[in-house]
């Protein structure tokens, strides 16, 4: 007979020396500390025995949170706010400008007076037609921003970035759509190769 070494403490009555695996062997639970290093969340759920009342030893399941739940953002109200404001202030842009835009002469005439480019400007129905094309362009771009953000905050989604993006691109087609006729323009041609 071998002579085993004599554990100075008790004998355990409930357990207590056992290791973490010996313990969900015995009352039959699945490991979950993968999960909890990964940091999913990881939530009990009451057995059957649990559930009834009874006094029974039952098996509880983790419920682990699905990996691909959208982000929240950590202040929804802040970001709605932001929006709105952002939106409001594209709004009120895109009003202001339709109302200049509606007399292209007197707006190319007041921008050659600020480049300080002498002339008058003639290219006149060339102008109102592109005025036209970039105001309709502006209000579409801006009706389109409102409702891709509006979806994003109905979804919880941060959607503060999409007004900014969305003033970028309508603020381009727009310049595009005004360059054409200034560009047009003799007296502006002229003072351009001048420069050249």
């Amino acid at each position: 007979m071998t002579d085993a070494p004599i554990d100075p403490r008790p004998r355990p009555e409930y357990g207590e020396y056992a290791t973490p695996e010996e313990q969900r062997a015995r009352i039959q639970a699945p490991d979950v500390s993968a999960a909890l290093d990964a940091g999913v969340s990881v939530q009990a759920t009451p057995s059957y025995g649990e559930a009834t009342g009874a006094v029974t030893r039952g098996v509880t399941s983790p419920m682990v949170a699905p990996a691909s739940a959208p982000a929240r953002p950590r202040n929804p109200r802040v970001d709605r706010l932001v929006t709105g404001i952002l939106l409001g202030y594209g709004l009120f842009t895109v009003i202001t400008s339709a109302v200049q835009l509606a007399d292209f002469t007197g707006f190319a005439t007041t921008w050659m007076a600020t480049v300080q480019i002498p002339g008058t400007f003639t290219n006149i129905a060339q102008g109102q037609q592109w005025a036209i094309i970039g105001a309709v362009l502006f209000g579409a771009v801006w009706m389109l921003t409102a409702l891709l953000s509006w979806r994003r905050l109905a979804k919880g989604r941060r959607a503060w970035w999409v007004p900014i993006v969305g003033a970028v691109v309508a603020y381009t087609a727009l310049t595009l759509c005004l360059v054409v006729p200034l560009m047009g323009d003799p007296a502006i041609a002229a003072y351009i190769s001048r420069l050249g």
